[in-house]
C-alpha cells in the first residue's frame, strides 16, 4: 500500500475535489495540507451538490478520519460556518472524525482587512487575491507572531500574543490613517471562540506517524494548483503558500518518505483566476463557449475563470516540480462537438524557441504559444465510464496529451458526478 498525494497541475480549480473524493473511498485518512479557505471544491454526490472550502473532502465520509493540517491558514469563522453548512445538509462533523493541527496559524479579522485594503488601494499592484487574509496570515506566520490554534489553550499567555501581534499590524493601520485594533476586543473574541474550536485540536504530526505505522492509507489534498506555489508560480500573482507535493510532509509534519504516488489534476484545457500571465488564453467566442460549457466560475468568489486551450508546457513543468506519477484528467467533455482543438506544445519568447515557463514576470507575459492542432470529436464523452464508452478520436487527444507532458494518466472524469470516472491506474496500488 502507499499514501496518495493529490495536486492540482494548473493553476487551481481542476476539479481536485471530485477526484479526492473519489480515492477517499479507498483511504482511511484524508488530510489537507496547505492554503485555506480560498479554494472551492465542488462534489455532486448522488445528486447533492456540496460545495467545500476549509474542510478536506473526506468528510463527506464520515467513516474516514480527516485532518487540516499545519502548513494551513485556518478561520475559525469560516470553519464554523462551514460546519454548520455540512450538517444542516445532513453531513456529520465532528472532533471524532475530523481534527485540526493544534499548530496551525488562525486567520483572523485583521488579516482580512489588510488584505482586502491591499488590493483595493492600487489596481495597478493588485495580484487578485480572494481577499480573505491568506497572505497576510502566512505573513504573520513566518514573521512569528501569529496565533495559533493551541493558543487558544493558554489563556494566561495570550494576551501577550495579542500584544506582539497587534504591535505591527497597528503600526500598519497607523500608517493609513485608520483606527487601531484594542487588543482587549480580540483578546474576548478569542477567548469566545477556543470552546468551539478546541475539541477539534490535535498533535496531527503525531497522530499521522501513529496511523501511517498502523498501515492506514492516507490521501494528501492540496489546495489551489502548482502554477500558484510561492516558489514555483508564476510570481507575483501566486498563492501565499507552497502547493506542490512535497508541501503534503512539511504542511502535515510527516517525513517525505511518508509521500508515495503523487497525483496531479489538470482539465483537458486550462483556467485561471485573477491576474497574472496566460499564454492560451482565449480572448474570444471559443473562450466564452468553454466558459460557458464548463460552468467556470469560483466556487467560493463567484469570480469569472479565464479560458483557454491545454498547455502541455505548463503540465510538463509541474510534473517535474511535484514529481507527479500520474494524471487525473477533467472535463473531457467539455470539448464535445469542436471541429478541431488545440494544444500548445512549446513557447516562443523574443522569436526564440522555449521548451518551459521563465521565471521572470516580464518574460512570462512576452511568451508566444506555439499550437499543435488536433481533430476534434462530435460524440458525446460525457458521463464516460470506460474506455469503450470514448469516442476514438477524444482517446487520441488523451493519449497524445500523454506524450506531450511525458506523464500517464491514471483517471479520466467525464462529469462531476463520482461515478463518472474511467480509472486506468489505481494510485493506491501502483
Amino acid at each position: 500500500m502507499t499514501n496518495v498525494v493529490v495536486v492540482g497541475a494548473q493553476w487551481g480549480d481542476e476539479g481536485k475535489g471530485k477526484i479526492v473524493d473519489w480515492l477517499s473511498e479507498q483511504a482511511d485518512i484524508v488530510v489537507r495540507f496547505q492554503g485555506g479557505h480560498n479554494a472551492g471544491h465542488t462534489l455532486v454526490i448522488d445528486g447533492n451538490t456540496y460545495k467545500l472550502a476549509l474542510m478536506p473532502s473526506g468528510v463527506l465520509r464520515p467513516s474516514k478520519l480527516s485532518v487540516i493540517g499545519n502548513g494551513v491558514v485556518f478561520d475559525p469563522q469560516a470553519f464554523l460556518d462551514e460546519l454548520a453548512k455540512l450538517r444542516g445538509q445532513g453531513v456529520e462533523v465532528t472532533p471524532k472524525n475530523l481534527r485540526v493541527a493544534e499548530n496551525v496559524t488562525l486567520i483572523l479579522p485583521l488579516h482580512r482587512e489588510l488584505d482586502a485594503l491591499r488590493e483595493s488601494a492600487n489596481a495597478a499592484t493588485a495580484i487578485g487575491t480572494t481577499r480573505r487574509g491568506i497572505g497576510p496570515a502566512y505573513e504573520d506566520k513566518v514573521g512569528r507572531r501569529a496565533i495559533r490554534l493551541m493558543d487558544l489553550a493558554d489563556l494566561d499567555t495570550l494576551p501577550h500574543k495579542i500584544e506582539r501581534l497587534l504591535a505591527h499590524h497597528n503600526a500598519i493601520r497607523r500608517g493609513l490613517r485608520l483606527e487601531e485594533f484594542d487588543p482587549a476586543a480580540v483578546l474576548k473574541e478569542l477567548t469566545a471562540l477556543a470552546p468551539q474550536l478546541l475539541p477539534f485540536a490535535e498533535t496531527v504530526w503525531m497522530l499521522l506517524d501513529y496511523k501511517r505505522r498502523e498501515g492506514k492509507r492516507i490521501l494528501f489534498e492540496g489546495a489551489q494548483g502548482a502554477l500558484l506555489d510561492v516558489d514555483h508560480g508564476t510570481y507575483p500573482y501566486v498563492t501565499s503558500s507552497n502547493t506542490v507535493a512535497a508541501q503534503a510532509a512539511t504542511g502535515t509534519g510527516m517525513g517525505p518518505g511518508a509521500v508515495g504516488y503523487v497525483l496531479g489534476i489538470c482539465k483537458a484545457y486550462t483556467t485561471r483566476v485573477g491576474q497574472g500571465p496566460f499564454p492560451t488564453e482565449l480572448d474570444d467566442e471559443v473562450g466564452e463557449l468553454i466558459g460557458r460549457r464548463g460552468q467556470e466560475f469560483g466556487v467560493n468568489t463567484g469570480r469569472k475563470r479565464r479560458c483557454g486551450w491545454f498547455d502541455a508546457v505548463l503540465v510538463r513543468q509541474t510534473v517535474r516540480t511535484s514529481g507527479i506519477s500520474g494524471l487525473a484528467l477533467t472535463k473531457l467533455d467539455i470539448l464535445d462537438g469542436f471541429d478541431e482543438i488545440k494544444v500548445c506544445v512549446g513557447y516562443k519568447l523574443d522569436g526564440k524557441d522555449i521548451d518551459h515557463l521563465p521565471a521572470g514576470e516580464g518574460a512570462q507575459a512576452r511568451v508566444v504559444p506555439v499550437y499543435e492542432t488536433i481533430e476534434g470529436w462530435k460524440e458525446p464523452t460525457a458521463r464516460a465510464r470506460s474506455w469503450a464508452d470514448l469516442p476514438a478520436q477524444a482517446i487520441k487527444y488523451v493519449r497524445r496529451v500523454e506524450e506531450l507532458v511525458g506523464c500517464p494518466i491514471a483517471l479520466l472524469s467525464t462529469s462531476p458526478e463520482r461515478q463518472d470516472t474511467i480509472l486506468v491506474q489505481n494510485p493506491f496500488e501502483a
